[in-house]
């Protein structure tokens, strides 16, 4: 997902290397939404208040943006912490905005929801227009993403916040064997080059020396969560919400090789992660970032 004057905002995908940007599927995605959100809840709670926190203490509303926002689900969360805030959910998908949109207006606190389509890839606001940036689980889909870090610094309000989450799993098994089964000979012509690879984020020290370099005061960590999945094939049906939409995407049309894949795929994942009596356990980095800009 990640441009009106190319100012607008990041989304929740672009494509990966040279390929197609993936077509989204919202109630695939939420299907899972309780786990999802577990590492959005913990980088919240490691924000600051903001510069602009109370509209009765005479400071103006926050003025908050959410890149990749998906369906808007986590994005609310944000007017429970900033009641007053004017947020705004950036995504480049068609479909999650769709979903998205039904939660905007108004919110209790006297604040405001909105959502606009734009790609984080090339977002730029004006300097100070923010009191927080935030990005959930996004910036894995866009390429070079730390060389817009600057740019969205200077964004901020002096005090202002950066805040983002990305997953730091592309080494597990259920990334390795996706992308060695698309880039095996029965698939590489199709799906070659369709996914990302482990250097689609950095590691947690490299992110934290990019942010500290940007003059701010940093907190970077990471978190393995294990999520105890239920149902048939679970591990399956968590990356056809996520990582695996660019193959998706790509065999769309196609319902035998879609099911091929899918067939394979699915033999290989119920090795790599055998149900237990409790469930099936699913093993999840994350790495998160947090940085204040100095005022």
């Amino acid at each position: 997902m990640p441009a009106a004057p190319r100012s607008p905002a990041p989304s929740s995908s672009p494509a990966p290397g040279g390929s197609s940007a993936p077509t989204w599927d919202p109630g695939q995605y939420l299907r899972h939404s309780g786990h999802r959100a577990r590492p959005f809840v913990d980088l919240l709670a490691r924000v600051p208040e903001l510069p602009a926190s109370s509209i009765a203490s005479g400071g103006r509303p926050p003025r908050i943006a959410d890149l990749g926002c998906g369906p808007g689900n986590v994005t609310r969360l944000l007017a429970e912490r900033w009641p007053t805030a004017h947020i705004t959910g950036f995504d480049n998908s068609p479909q999650m905005l769709e979903q998205a949109q039904r939660l905007a207006g108004p919110t209790p606190g006297g604040g405001r929801l909105d959502f606009a389509a734009a790609d984080a890839g090339g977002w730029a606001p004006p300097e100070g227009t923010y009191d927080l940036i935030l990005s959930n689980a996004t910036l894995q889909w866009v390429p070079g993403h730390p060389g817009s870090f600057p740019a969205w610094i200077a964004a901020l309000a002096p005090g202002g916040t950066f805040a983002f989450q990305v997953p730091g799993n592309f080494d597990a098994p259920s990334h390795v064997l996706m992308r060695e089964l698309a880039e095996s000979e029965r698939w590489r012509d199709r799906l070659g080059g369709q996914l990302r690879h482990a250097d689609a984020v950095l590691p947690p020290t490299a992110y934290l020396e990019r942010l500290v370099g940007l003059g701010c005061e940093a907190d970077v960590w990471e978190t393995t969560y294990l999520h105890l999945l239920e149902g048939e094939d679970p591990v399956l049906d968590w990356v056809k919400g996520t990582g695996l939409r660019p193959v998706l995407t790509a065999l769309e049309g196609d319902a035998e090789a879609r099911e091929a894949f899918l067939s394979e795929y699915r033999q290989l994942l119920r090795k790599a992660y055998p149900a237990g009596a409790g469930g099936t356990v699913f093993p999840f980095r994350r790495v998160f970032g947090v940085a204040r800009r100095k005022g």
